[in-house]
Parts: C-alpha cells; structure tokens; sequence
C-alpha cells in the first residue's frame, strides 16, 4: 500500500517514461492500492492548466483519497514542531507523512529530504 507524493504525480502526468513504468508495477503489486490526500490534489490543481484538466482529473480519480482527521493534524503538527526549523519542512508534507504513518503506508516520493520524520521503511524506493 503506497502513499503518492505530488513530485511522483506531476512527472506521471507530464509523461517520464520510467515514472509512469515504475507506477503501473506498483498498481500491479499493490493490488491497486494507492493512496493521495486532498493534500496532493491540492497541489496539483495549483498548476493545473484548462488543457490539462480532463486528463488530471480521470488519473486522480483513480486514487483512494485518505480524508484528513484529527489524529492525522495532531502528528503533523508533532512533525512541524520538530523538523520545521532544522528541515524546513512544509505543513502539506508534514500531513502527507501524518497519513502516511498513520495509515501504514510507505511513501514514494522523489523528495526524500522534505520526509525525515519517516523512517528508511516508511519510504518506497
């Protein structure tokens, strides 16, 4: 079960081969279970262009969307408190590695450096 970042996403949809490749064994392994929060469709829609749109929205309607509770804010907020300062990282990242350990997923991402509250096996490589 596997947790899609944004960066994954764009290069899906702007067409890199070994991107799009390495998704489709991944549906295929994970029985289809891949996951976004409304955090990732968030970012995508911010640079969405009209020509675009039909495409991105049948690809993320392909996705379970993990909704975002309590406990996945309380976590992030635990994550912001810690490695905001030394890592710099942002609320969406922070709440997109909150549902991912909270729902044992691993992420895949190709931003390693914006996750280091996730452990070596929380990530997908």
């Amino acid at each position: 079960m596997v947790m899609v970042d944004t960066d994954v996403i764009i290069w899906i949809l702007r067409g890199k081969e070994e991107i799009k490749e390495q998704f489709i064994n991944i549906v295929n392994e994970s029985d289809g279970l891949i996951f976004l929060t409304p955090i990732q469709i968030a970012e995508i829609y911010t640079g969405i262009r009209q020509r675009e749109r039909i495409n991105t929205e049948i690809f993320l309607d392909a996705f379970t969307i993990l909704n975002i509770d309590e406990k996945v804010g309380k976590l992030a907020g635990e994550f912001m408190n810690k490695y905001q300062k030394t890592h710099s990282i942002s609320l969406a990242d922070a709440i997109i590695a909150a549902c991912t350990k909270i729902h044992g997923l691993k992420l895949w991402t190709l931003n390693r450096k914006h996750y280091p509250m996730l452990e070596k096996d929380e990530i997908f490589n």
